[in-house]
C-alpha cells in the first residue's frame, strides 16, 4: 500500500519485479518520488541502473515518468525520447511498497504505445506459456484481460499518464528537484 508515511517528494526509491512464481525479474535503481497519495506514486529516473534476474546490467537511455496505481494491474512508463512520447505499459499487479523497495508480480503482457499513437499488445506467447508454467488462475486472467481494456481506454483517451499535461507537469517537477539535488 502507498501512502503519505512512506517515502517523500524527491527521495529516491528501488522498483523491483517479480514474476508469479516470486523469482525476482529486474531491479531498476534510484527512481525518484515526485508524489505520492493513498492510491499512487509517480516517479522519474533516468540512467538508471537496471539488473536483470541472470546478473546482466544496463543503463536506462533516457529519462522515464513510472506510474504506480493500488487499483490497477498495471504500471505505466512513460519514456521521453527526442523523438516524442512513448509508453511501455506492464500488465502486474498492484504495486506494494515497503522499506526496501516498491514491488510488483509482472504478468508478462505489455502494451507498448509508439510517439505515433500506434499501439501493440506484447508478448502474448510469454503469457500463455507462463500461465501454463505457473498456472495462471482464471481470475488473474480474467483480472488482466479487463486491465488491458481500462488500459486501451486511457490510452485512446489521453488519461492519466496519457496525457501531454501529466508528462509535462511531472517531467518538469523532477527537473525542479534533480537541480536541488
Amino acid at each position: 500500500m502507498m501512502n503519505i508515511s512512506g517515502p517523500r517528494e524527491g527521495d529516491f526509491i528501488t522498483i523491483k519485479s517479480y514474476k508469479h512464481d516470486g523469482s525476482l525479474h529486474r531491479t531498476w535503481r534510484d527512481t525518484m518520488v515526485l508524489k505520492t497519495s493513498e492510491n499512487a506514486l509517480i516517479g522519474c529516473n533516468d540512467h538508471t541502473l537496471v539488473t536483470e534476474s541472470d546478473g546482466r546490467r544496463w543503463i536506462t537511455r533516457e529519462p522515464a515518468l513510472v506510474y504506480f496505481h493500488k487499483h490497477y494491474w498495471f504500471n505505466i512508463v512513460t519514456m521521453i525520447r527526442e523523438n516524442g512520447v512513448s509508453y511501455y505499459c506492464n500488465l502486474a499487479s498492484p504495486a506494494v511498497l515497503d522499506k526496501e523497495a516498491l514491488k510488483y508480480i509482472d504478468y508478462d503482457l505489455d502494451v507498448k504505445v509508439f510517439p505515433n499513437g500506434e499501439k501493440r499488445l506484447l508478448d502474448v506467447d510469454e503469457y500463455e506459456d507462463h500461465g501454463n508454467k505457473w498456472h495462471y488462475s482464471a481470475d488473474i486472467d480474467k483480472i488482466l484481460k479487463h486491465n488491458v481494456r481500462v488500459l486501451v481506454d486511457w490510452i485512446n483517451n489521453g488519461k492519466g499518464p496519457f496525457s501531454k499535461e501529466y508528462v509535462e507537469i511531472w517531467y518538469n517537477r523532477y527537473l525542479e528537484l534533480s537541480r536541488q539535488q
